[in-house]
């Protein structure tokens, strides 16, 4: 038979297409993955009364990064047209308390929605860099609408993520196996939590749907194992102690921490749970549809870090809001002039501020996500510059701790409070390594 007639047999595509040869880091081996978790679907009406989701996950091949979670509120409608006035901590407040738990039941992420759903996607820079490190500034975002009349209300969606990685293959957590999968809990606020409304009835209140996703590393397909497996990072909200009354001399203490410190998110409220407004009567970062945000100015003009007696930083309160600006993109305001027909507020007493009065112009500068009032971020994620690159750090200042460490905040003196005492709340990203901590670049 000659070779023109015989047979061709067609090569068949193989499955896997784009494996790399053995040897290099994890994530060579490890391409990004999505899987659906679950769709927690709440009943007509739902909001009325608190809910609780607590759906179990599903296994997802690989090494589970983070959740995305979307939370979206179909609106409810009213019995007119009555006026429409939001929390402060709104849209967020609607997660009243959030507990991220591994396989085991220790806590990785815990703390009202407001701290772990909007703060630490935002201070942390483990989900997005730039303008997304808030994700208020995400394509998904949907604010709740504030309005004189409205008939229909009480509708929001907003992205957030619950991160375990902390720097490029670090810190995630195993997802093949199905019967050691981590835990999600998320309590529900009623509709009343975070907008003042009247509605028609019980079964008109807003509706509400929770959609959450996994992002995660596939299995290699070669022997390769992500940097420091065990490794994790754990986000508690702890408050701090003793209260602050107006105009208190002295120091608050942050609990008992240990491990590696990442930053510290302060969150600083009056005695009914309102965040201050640091005096502030207007600007980005301020709720003006509610009168419910502390007026006081609460925190000091000169806060000092003080970490086992030694004042670590001592600055003014202006400059540690610049430092945020620098290493987060994360300020108070827009605007970029040097002269401005807009006056500074007559009821401006903040301490970032020298005006207080006629004569000044309003402050106007460039940032990329407004800073929520009453919150302050102290970074340890700037090893590579003066500003934080997110996943791409390499350790090497965070702050070593252990149970004996005493964090404190010192103010001689605090500010004011209108319904004192103050509250300071922390929210500490601690990592907790399994042997010694991977320093450098983990994927290198």
């Amino acid at each position: 038979m000659s070779t023109a007639t015989q047979g061709t047999v067609a090569g068949r595509p193989q499955p896997q297409t784009t494996a790399e040869a053995a040897g290099g880091p994890f994530i060579r081996h490890a391409p990004d993955g999505r899987r659906a978790m679950y769709v927690a679907a709440g009943t007509a009406g739902g909001t009325a009364n608190p809910q609780f989701v607590a759906n179990p996950m599903v296994s997802s091949p690989g090494w589970n990064k983070g959740y995305r979670i979307l939370t979206v509120v179909a609106p409810g409608t009213g019995t007119s047209a009555t006026p429409v006035i939001a929390q402060p901590d709104a849209p967020f407040s609607f997660h009243q308390l959030v507990q991220m738990k591994d396989a085991f039941g220790t806590q990785l992420l815990t703390g009202p929605g407001f701290d772990i759903s909007y703060l630490v996607p935002m201070y942390s820079g483990q989900f997005g860099t730039d303008e997304m490190r808030n994700p208020t500034a995400s394509p998904q975002f949907q604010p709740l609408l504030i309005a004189a009349a409205q008939t229909s209300s009480g509708g929001f969606q907003f992205p957030t993520y619950l991160p375990f990685e902390f720097a490029k293959g670090y810190g995630v957590i195993s997802g093949a196996n199905a019967a050691l999968l981590p835990v999600l809990q998320i309590n529900l606020s009623t509709a009343a939590s975070y907008l003042t409304y009247t509605f028609t009835s019980a079964a008109t209140n807003p509706t509400s749907t929770i959609t959450v996703d996994a992002d995660f590393y596939w299995l290699p397909n070669v022997p390769a194992d992500p940097p420091g497996i065990g490794t994790t990072q754990q986000w508690i909200y702890q408050p701090c102690n003793p209260p602050i009354g107006s105009a208190f001399s002295g120091l608050v203490q942050l609990p008992r921490l240990g491990g590696y410190l990442t930053g510290l998110i302060l969150d600083l409220r009056n005695s009914l749970g309102n965040r201050t407004s640091e005096g502030q009567t207007g600007g980005a970062g301020f709720v003006t549809a509610t009168s419910v945000m502390d007026t006081g100015t609460g925190w000091p003009v000169r806060p000092k870090i003080v970490i086992d007696g030694v004042p670590l930083i001592d600055s003014l309160f202006g400059t540690i809001v610049e430092d945020i600006a620098i290493n987060a993109q994360v300020g108070p305001f827009n605007g970029a002039t040097v002269s401005t027909g807009t006056q500074a507020s007559t009821a401006n007493s903040s301490p970032l501020f020298n005006s207080n009065g006629a004569g000044w112009g309003a402050n106007n500068g460039v940032v990329q996500a407004p800073r929520p009032l009453g919150t302050l971020w102290i970074s340890r994620k700037t090893s590579l510059a003066q500003r934080d690159f997110g996943l791409l750090d390499t350790g090497e200042i965070f702050l070593s701790t252990n149970p004996g460490t005493q964090v404190e905040v010192a103010g001689y003196p605090w500010g004011t409070f209108t319904s004192s005492p103050g509250q300071l709340n922390a929210v500490v990203g601690q990592i907790v390594p399994s042997g010694a901590l991977v320093r450098g670049l983990p994927e290198a």
